[in-house]
């Protein structure tokens, strides 16, 4: 199978996060990954999306967020573009749970839901444009019938 990217551009607001699902649903759909995978890229991506929405942007609803699925034999990511207030890694620290949940804080997990449902999430910076790479890799078999790659 050839590399395939499909692209897509919302404002950043929330009320357009529901387009977004739809649109990695339908092609993850078509890359034949399993129900479960599909919902998991569906979650990380509303919480990558929230996250630019609410803190690259602040609110702005005049920004937009690009995305683009990139499907390849090995892989398939979801990458999210902006151009508002970079993400800093430098500053973040896994949530408590234990804490969060003995003072009904909500809020505060996107980081933690996205790295915990991908088997990779990079962030990267270009000039003025932010970018979240949200990756799953297949199970690849050889000629041999044997599995080689990640799961």
């Amino acid at each position: 199978m050839a590399r395939s990217i499909h692209t897509f551009s919302i404002p950043s607001s929330t009320r357009f996060l529901e387009d977004v699902r739809r649109f990695v649903e339908m092609h993850a759909v078509e890359a034949d990954l399993p129900e479960a995978i599909v919902e998991q890229f569906k979650l990380a991506v509303d919480e990558a999306c929230t996250n630019v929405i609410e803190h690259a942007y602040g609110g702005d609803e005049t920004k937009k967020v690009d995305l683009a699925v990139i499907i390849d034999n090995d892989r398939f990511t979801v990458r999210i573009r902006d151009k508002g207030t970079p993400f800093n890694r430098t500053t973040y620290t896994e949530p408590n749970l234990l804490e969060f949940a003995k003072r009904g804080k909500s809020g505060g997990f996107g980081v933690h839901i996205m790295r915990r449902l991908m088997d990779r999430v990079e962030y990267r910076t270009r000039g003025q444009t932010n970018e979240v790479l949200l990756t799953k890799y297949r199970i690849v078999s050889n000629a041999n019938g044997d599995d080689t790659g990640m799961a």
